[in-house]
C-alpha cells in the first residue's frame, strides 16, 4: 500500500445513529488481524465502546487527520462470518434501525462488554471402567457420591461441570471424592465431529404415513433453501419429524438452530433432544446467566456444539457448519421483539436460511395468516399432519352458554358438574384463564370509585394473598385499601376474575382434590415451574389452573377435560390481529386435552354462543377460520395484502408527543407515493408508566414503495427539533397496535 495512504477502520458503534464511524488502527498493529467481524474497543465521546469492524478501507492524510485511534483490537479471528454480516446488514435496512444496535444484538451481553471470546478449557467427566455394582456397594454410605456416580453412568458420554451443576446443587465435593477414588476421570472434549459417531442413542419412533411424507419431502431438499410449513394438529408428532430430519443433517456433520417461543415452558422438548442425540446440545435463553449464554454462543460459533435450542435472542448465533433452521410455534407473537431493535425472528430466520442456502421448517398447529398466505403464493411448501400420533383422538369442542346462569366465581353449575364427573374417573382437569391476580378491578359499591394506576390508563389489579394492588403494565403497586379513597366507605368489591380468585373457588368446591395454579406469580421462584409440572405428570395434582403458559408445548397425558373460562374477552378488540390470536389460543389450549389413549373434551364458557369465530372453529376447524379471516383481510386490504409500519412517540408531555407525529405526517405528505397515512392518534393505552403515547400508521399495497418512503423519511425525522424532545420508534410489520 502507498505509504501516504492510511488504513481506516469503519466500525458499527452501539448508539442510536444509523451510520458507521471511522477510526485509525492502533500503532504496531498486525494488518492480518484486521478482519471484518472482529470486535474493537474505540473511544467515543468521554467513554469507550465495544464496536464491530464492518469495513477496512484506505484514505490519505487529509481524510484521516481528525480520526481517533482504536484503543484495542479484541479478537484475532472474526466472530461473525461474511454471511452473518450480510444478514445483519439486511436486517438493518429492512427494519430501518441503527446499524450499531443491530450488530450488537448478534452477541451475548458478555461479548458486548468486551469479555474474551476464547473458550475456557472445560473439563468433562465420565465414569471409569470400574463395574457399576462394585462401586455402588462401596458407596452405599455416601449417598451424594452414589447419586452423582449413577447420573454420570446414565449419560451417553462425558459431560461438563456446567451440566452437572444443572442437576446437583452440591456437586464439587462428591465429584472430587469420586475422582480421588478413581471411579470418575476427566477428559477434554475436542471440537465435535459427528461423521464417525453414533449420532442417536435412542431408536426413532416409527413414523406414520403423514409424518413419513413430511420427513421425505424435507429430506430431498436438505442442500438448498426451502421453507417448509409443517402444520400439525396438537399431538400429531411434529417433534418426531424435527428429530428425524435433524438426524440426517447431523449425519452430514452440520449444525442445527432450533428456535422456540419460550424455552423455559418447553422442558419436555429439551429433554427429548438430549435423550435422542449424543451430540453436544446447547440452550440459550434469558433464564441462563451471562456466563452460561456466553459459553453456549461460543461453542456454536467455534463449531464445538451441533444443536442450539434457543429463544428469539439466539437467532443470530454464528454457525460455521449451518444445515437447518427450525422455528417451532411459528405463529407465536413472542418471536417479535417489541423494544429497541424491533425484528421478527420468524421473518429474519427465513432470510437467514436463504442467505445460507439451507432449509427452514416452520412448525405450528395454528399457522399465522402470513404463512398460509405465502403457501397460497407458492413461496412455502405446506406439509400437513392432520391426525394425532398413536391412538389419541382429537378432543370434542363445545360452547357453554353462561347467559342468565348464576356463576360461582366464574364457574357455571353445568361446568362444576362436568369437572366433578371427570375427577370421579381419576382424570385431570385443566382450567384456562389468561388473567393473573385475584381480580382485574377494585370498585366501591357505594360511590363507584375504581382503583386506577396513577401512571397508566389502566385499573390496578387486586392481588389478595399479598394484600396488594398492582399495575400489570408499569409494575407500580400499593397496599390494598380498607376504605374507599373517594367516600371512605368500606364497601370495596373485587370485580372480575383472576387466577388467584378462581383458585380460591376451586379449594371451596373441590376440597378433597389438589389443585395447582400456574402463572407468572406462582412460578417466579427458580425451579417452581418444573416442580409443578413434575407433580402434574406424576398424578399428584387433579386440577391445573393457569394462564397462557399452559397453552404451549406441555404434554399432560391424564388431562381429559380442558375448560376456557372466559373466551369473550378476546372477541372484541380494536386490533385486527385479535381474532387470529384468539383462534390460535383456543386451539393451542384445546390441544392439551386427550393427548393419550383417553378421549378429551374442551368446554368454552361464553356469553356469545352464536359468534361466527367460535362456531367456525368448533364445527369446521382452524383451516376454515384462517381462510375466512384471510378473505376478510383481503377485502379490507390489511396485511398480508398490504404492508405496514407504525411510528410511536412517547413523552411526559402530551402535546409534544402528538405534535412530533403531526410534523412527521406533514413530512410524509410532501411525498406522493401512494402511502396511506392514518393518524396521529392516541395509542389504545394512551398513558403508560407516566408517558403519553401516540402513533402514526403507514400502509402501502407494495412493500418496496413503503420502504422507499421509510428510507427517505428516517433521516428527515432525525432533523426535526421535536425528535430530540420525545422518545420515538419505528415498528416495521407491527403485530400490536398498542
Amino acid at each position: 500500500m502507498n505509504s501516504s495512504r492510511k488504513i481506516i477502520l469503519s466500525v458499527a458503534v452501539p448508539i442510536p445513529l444509523n451510520h458507521l464511524f471511522d477510526y485509525l488502527p492502533p500503532d504496531n498493529y498486525d494488518p492480518q488481524h484486521l478482519k471484518t467481524g472482529i470486535r474493537i474497543k474505540v473511544p467515543f465521546g468521554k467513554q469507550s465502546k465495544i464496536a464491530v469492524l464492518i469495513e477496512v478501507k484506505s484514505g490519505d492524510d487529509k481524510n484521516t487527520s481528525k480520526l481517533k485511534q482504536v484503543e484495542a483490537i479484541l479478537d484475532t479471528e472474526p466472530l461473525l462470518s461474511a454471511k452473518d454480516i450480510q444478514l445483519l446488514n439486511w436486517a438493518k435496512q429492512y427494519y430501518h434501525h441503527p446499524i450499531g444496535d443491530v450488530f450488537t444484538s448478534a452477541f451475548p451481553t458478555t461479548l458486548r462488554k468486551g469479555k474474551s471470546s476464547e473458550l475456557k478449557s472445560i473439563d468433562y467427566y465420565l465414569p471409569t471402567a470400574e463395574g457399576t455394582e462394585v462401586v455402588e456397594s462401596r458407596l452405599k454410605n455416601a449417598p451424594k457420591q452414589l447419586a452423582l456416580f449413577k447420573f454420570l453412568k446414565s449419560q451417553p458420554g462425558a459431560i461438563s461441570s456446567q451440566e452437572i451443576a444443572l442437576h446437583f446443587k452440591l456437586w464439587r465435593a462428591p465429584l472430587k471424592a469420586l475422582i480421588d477414588k478413581a471411579y470418575v476421570c476427566t477428559s477434554n472434549q475436542p471440537v465435535f465431529d459427528s461423521t464417525h459417531l453414533n449420532i442417536t442413542q435412542q431408536t426413532p419412533l416409527i413414523a406414520n404415513a403423514e409424518q413419513q411424507t413430511a420427513i421425505d419431502s424435507i429430506s430431498t431438499q436438505l442442500d438448498q433453501f426451502a421453507v417448509h410449513l409443517l402444520e400439525g394438529v396438537t399431538g400429531s408428532g411434529k417433534t418426531e419429524v424435527y428429530l428425524q430430519v435433524i438426524e440426517q443433517v447431523l449425519e452430514r456433520n452440520l449444525q442445527v438452530l432450533v428456535l422456540l417461543p419460550e424455552i423455559t415452558l418447553t422442558p419436555q422438548l429439551e429433554a427429548r433432544f438430549k435423550q435422542r442425540f449424543t451430540v453436544p446440545i446447547e440452550t440459550y435463553h434469558s433464564q441462563h446467566n451471562e456466563n452460561q449464554r456466553h459459553a453456549a454462543w461460543l461453542k456454536l460459533q467455534k463449531g464445538h456444539s451441533s444443536i442450539l435450542l434457543g429463544t428469539r435472542s439466539a437467532l443470530f448465533t454464528p454457525l460455521p457448519r449451518p444445515g437447518l433452521i427450525i422455528l417451532d410455534e411459528e405463529h407465536d407473537s413472542s418471536f417479535k421483539q417489541q423494544e429497541g431493535f424491533r425484528f421478527s425472528a420468524r421473518d429474519v430466520a427465513i432470510v437467514r436460511a436463504k442467505v445460507l442456502n439451507i432449509p427452514i421448517i416452520l412448525g405450528s398447529a395454528t399457522p399465522s395468516l402470513e404463512s398460509l398466505y405465502n403457501v397460497d403464493k407458492k413461496r412455502y411448501q405446506l406439509l400437513r399432519l392432520p391426525n394425532r400420533a398413536g391412538n389419541a383422538k382429537p378432543p370434542s369442542m363445545s360452547l357453554l352458554d353462561i347467559r342468565n346462569q348464576s356463576l360461582h366465581e366464574g364457574l357455571s353449575p353445568p361446568l362444576i358438574r362436568e369437572i366433578r364427573k371427570t375427577l370421579a374417573k381419576k382424570q385431570q382437569v385443566l382450567l384456562f384463564l389468561n388473567r393473573r391476580g385475584f381480580a382485574p378491578t377494585l370498585i366501591c359499591h357505594s360511590c363507584g370509585w375504581v382503583a386506577q394506576c396513577s401512571r397508566c390508563d389502566a385499573n390496578m389489579v387486586v392481588h389478595y394473598k399479598q394484600q396488594k394492588l398492582r399495575c400489570h403494565h408499569c409494575a407500580s403497586e400499593q397496599s390494598l385499601p380498607r376504605q374507599c379513597i373517594a367516600c371512605k366507605s368500606e364497601e370495596l368489591k373485587p370485580l372480575g376474575l383472576g387466577t388467584e380468585r378462581v383458585e380460591n373457588a376451586l379449594h371451596q368446591l373441590f376440597p378433597e382434590h389438589k389443585s395447582v395454579r400456574l402463572d407468572r406469580d406462582s412460578t417466579q421462584r427458580k425451579g417452581a415451574l418444573k416442580q409443578h409440572l413434575d407433580a402434574i405428570n406424576q398424578g399428584e395434582v387433579d386440577i391445573i389452573l393457569g394462564t397462557q403458559m399452559l397453552a404451549k408445548g406441555h404434554h399432560f397425558p391424564n388431562v381429559t377435560l380442558v375448560v376456557l373460562l372466559d373466551v369473550d374477552s378476546g372477541l372484541f378488540s380494536i386490533d385486527f390481529h385479535a381474532p387470529e390470536r384468539l383462534a390460535q389460543l383456543i386451539i393451542q389450549v384445546a390441544g392439551r386435552a386427550g393427548r393419550a389413549e383417553k378421549k378429551g373434551r374442551v368446554i368454552m364458557q361464553t356469553r356469545q354462543p352464536d359468534h361466527p369465530l367460535l362456531n367456525t372453529l368448533i364445527h369446521q376447524g382452524y383451516q376454515a377460520f384462517a381462510q375466512a379471516a384471510l378473505a376478510e383481510r383481503k377485502n379490507a386490504q390489511l396485511p398480508p395484502y398490504s404492508y405496514q409500519a407504525l411510528l410511536r412517540s412517547l413523552s411526559h408531555e402530551k402535546d409534544i408527543a402528538f405534535e412530533f407525529l403531526l410534523a412527521v405526517a406533514e413530512l410524509i405528505n410532501q411525498q406522493t407515493n401512494g402511502t396511506l397515512v392514518l393518524g396521529p392518534v392516541a395509542a389504545p393505552m394512551a398513558k403508560r408508566a407516566g408517558q403519553f403515547r401516540f402513533q402514526l400508521l403507514l400502509q402501502h399495497s407494495k412493500r418496496k414503495q413503503l420502504h422507499q418512503l421509510l428510507n427517505w423519511l428516517m433521516p428527515e425525522i432525525a432533523k426535526l427539533k421535536l425528535a430530540r424532545k420525545v422518545r420515538w420508534s419505528l415498528d416495521v410489520d407491527p403485530i400490536d397496535l398498542y
